[in-house]
């Protein structure tokens, strides 16, 4: 990176941090706003013309509305496939065919198996997020971990319970 680019991102962050800080805190909350402050400027830095943008404030404005249009994205897929009423459904009535019951009963003893095999934080996340039915806002804060960290934690997770019910 030359020096100008340098010195132009850096005046750029100075000018424009508390502005762009203030905006994402209200799109997307103060736990994701660091995180897409800090990818606001590392997509400006990428830019390969950045000198040449007319106004870059309003550059920078742009690329932070389009990380929280992704930021919302992602949050509705999590949300989407975060449920776990497909993992097993509803236990079958007494009055069910034996097989049934018998079915159910090994894939909620292999989810649990499942879920006992993940790594010590891994397992809290996921616990705390199915079973106390806790945001990922929520977890990052009572865990002291990022909103990042948990993604990817409910991720290996579910991965997992789905290959254990597959």
């Amino acid at each position: 990176m030359s020096a100008k680019k340098s010195h132009l991102i850096r005046a750029l962050f100075e000018r424009n941090r508390r502005v762009l800080t203030a905006y994402l805190t209200r799109r997307v909350g103060a736990e994701a706003a660091p995180d897409l402050l800090q990818e606001t400027f590392v997509r400006a830095l990428r830019h390969e013309r950045l000198d040449d943008v007319a106004d870059p404030p309003a550059f920078l404005q742009q690329i932070a509305a389009n990380l929280t249009r992704d930021f919302a994205r992602r949050r509705r897929t999590e949300t989407k496939y975060l449920s776990f009423d497909p993992f097993l459904g509803e236990r079958p009535s007494g009055d069910a065919p034996q097989d049934e019951i018998v079915d159910h009963d090994r894939r909620a003893h292999r989810l649990t198996e499942a879920i006992a095999a993940l790594p010590p934080r891994c397992r809290e996340v996921f616990e705390l997020c199915a079973f106390e039915d806790l945001s990922f806002p929520e977890i990052a804060a009572r865990l002291g971990v990022s909103e990042r960290m948990v993604r990817q934690h409910m991720s290996i997770a579910m991965q997992r319970c789905w290959a254990a019910l597959a």
